[in-house]
C-alpha cells in the first residue's frame, strides 16, 4: 500500500512568478534545498540537504524531470535512501498551478511513498507544508525589496 502527500496553497501572485520558484535553482535553494535542477524533461538532478541518520536519509534526492508544461504543470521523480546506492523511496512529486482571478493555486502530490516508510513519510508531509510557505514570504519580500529600490 502506497501513502500520498496533498497540499494546496493559494499565493496572490501570478502563475509565473509561482512558477519562477519550482523551476528557478537559486530560487529553489531559497526555500527547498541546493539543486541542480534544469526545467528540461530528461534532466537528472538532485537536491542536497543534511542526512538525517535516524530516516535512513543519506541528504541526497535523486531526480528526473518527468513532464513540464511551463506555467502550469512539472513532475518529477524523487528517489533517496541511506547512501551507497540503496533507495528506499522511490516516488513522484507533482506540481499543478492554477491561474485563479487573484493569484495562482498551487497544488503539490507526491505519490509512490510506502506505508513501510511512515516516518519518512511524516517527515517529508511536514517539510513539504513548512517549506512551500517559504515561497509566498520570498516573493514578498523580493517585490518590497523592488518596490523600495525603484
Amino acid at each position: 500500500m502506497e501513502k500520498q502527500i496533498m497540499h494546496t496553497f493559494f499565493y496572490p501572485h501570478p502563475a509565473t512568478t509561482v512558477w519562477d520558484y519550482l523551476t528557478r535553482p537559486e530560487l529553489m535553494a531559497e526555500w527547498l534545498m541546493k539543486n541542480d535542477f534544469e526545467p528540461t524533461v530528461g534532466h537528472a538532478f538532485t537536491f542536497r540537504t543534511s542526512p538525517v541518520e535516524k530516516l535512513a536519509f543519506d541528504g541526497i534526492i535523486y531526480c528526473t524531470v518527468l513532464d513540464l508544461v511551463p506555467y502550469k504543470k512539472l513532475v518529477y521523480s524523487w528517489k533517496t535512501g541511506p547512501g551507497d546506492g540503496k533507495i528506499v523511496i522511490d516516488s513522484i512529486v507533482t506540481w499543478t498551478l492554477h491561474e485563479k482571478q487573484q493569484g495562482t493555486e498551487l497544488l503539490l502530490e507526491h505519490t509512490g511513498i510506502k506505508e513501510a516508510d511512515f516516518d519518512m513519510y511524516t517527515s517529508l508531509n511536514a517539510g513539504w507544508q513548512k517549506n512551500i510557505k517559504k515561497i509566498n514570504e520570498l516573493i514578498n519580500t523580493s517585490k518590497n525589496a523592488q518596490t523600495k529600490t525603484e
